[in-house]
């Protein structure tokens, strides 16, 4: 037997998902639903998310709504009376009415293990605040944010060379594969869901801006390097050199001392530059990106525009523009 699936997703961490059910004989994806094109870059040309592209490479229906309440999109779904709808990654509430549409379940496929990290950004959060593990959660999905049964869960560590990218795509197939596992079990009835504890709830809200700036005088070089990773390659933490923005690419906590203020050089040679942080620890710089330049290796940076700096010198102003 062949079950109907409709499909809402956006990022690329949606896509392998996406792509193992439409390869799959069990299921038959009738519609992708993924957030409208968005203008990107500086001349703001309109962009097909991931998942409309892959959509697009299968020929399946793709619908995309504004707001998914009242919308004529929803009115479609309905209409299809799917088995299923299965999310992952999508970026929009769904109306009860929708959810309540699905004949066998309504499920979403989360980055993380909750009840930790519901909300929009959870692999970020994971990194910035240091975890060891993170992993992918299959739940039913109810109207409130991420708070439905859970009905299976798998981790994934996080190493210290792992940033979102990374992790994003680890988490993505390890995804796929608890999803495709999870998905049979629902049909046969083999699960046992779990009511999430409200008591051990956390949020990762979509990152701000303000997020982004880094701060050498009340960062450690470790939090520093959490703070990086955690943000690249979605959202690139920045501090300010020369009064102007400097994204931070690639960095590594030095098991170092130093009686230097934060953001004071370190050590510089042709190959090394390392920056006091806060409580005496040292950051070392690897790749970096300057404003209206190209991401570059600290060797192609201490040989060009940041060739003039030297120890003892200020860095890192931490000064928000």
């Amino acid at each position: 037997m062949t079950y109907s699936v409709v499909f809402m997703g956006t990022p690329q961490f949606a896509v392998p998902i996406l792509e193992a059910l439409i390869q799959s004989a069990d299921y038959q994806v009738k519609a992708v639903v993924t957030q409208p094109d968005r203008p990107q870059g500086r001349k703001h040309q309109l962009v097909a998310s991931p998942v409309k592209v892959a959509a697009l490479a299968h020929d399946v229906p793709i619908l995309q709504p504004d707001k998914m309440l009242h919308s004529p999109e929803m009115a479609e779904i309905i209409a299809l009376q799917p088995d299923f709808i299965i999310t992952a990654a999508f970026g929009q509430f769904l109306p009860t009415a929708l959810l309540a549409a699905a004949k066998i379940a309504a499920v979403n496929t989360h980055a993380s293990l909750l009840p930790k990290y519901r909300g929009g950004a959870p692999v970020h959060y994971a990194i910035m605040n240091g975890d060891k593990e993170t992993g992918v959660s299959i739940m039913y999905m109810v109207k409130k944010m991420d708070a439905g049964d859970v009905i299976d869960q798998v981790k994934v560590p996080i190493l210290s060379s792992d940033n979102v990218g990374t992790m994003f795509e680890k988490l993505s197939f390890a995804g796929r594969d608890l999803l495709m596992d999870t998905l049979p079990k629902i049909i046969t009835g083999q699960i046992h869901p779990k009511p999430q504890n409200e008591a051990l709830v956390s949020f990762s809200p979509n990152i701000t801006h303000e997020q982004q700036a880094l701060n050498f005088e009340k960062e450690t070089a470790q939090a520093l390097d959490w703070h990086v990773r955690g943000l690249y390659p979605t959202h690139p933490a920045y501090t300010v050199v020369d009064k102007k923005r400097m994204k931070l690419i690639d960095v590594t906590p030095l098991d170092i001392t130093t009686t230097l203020l934060p953001g004071q050089v370190v050590i510089k040679n042709k190959k090394q530059f390392s920056v006091a942080a806060a409580n005496g620890t040292v950051l070392q710089i690897n790749a970096l990106q300057p404003a209206g330049k190209p991401k570059m290796l600290i060797q192609d940076y201490l040989n060009g525009v940041g060739n003039h700096y030297d120890v003892n010198d200020v860095w890192a102003e931490n000064i928000e523009l």
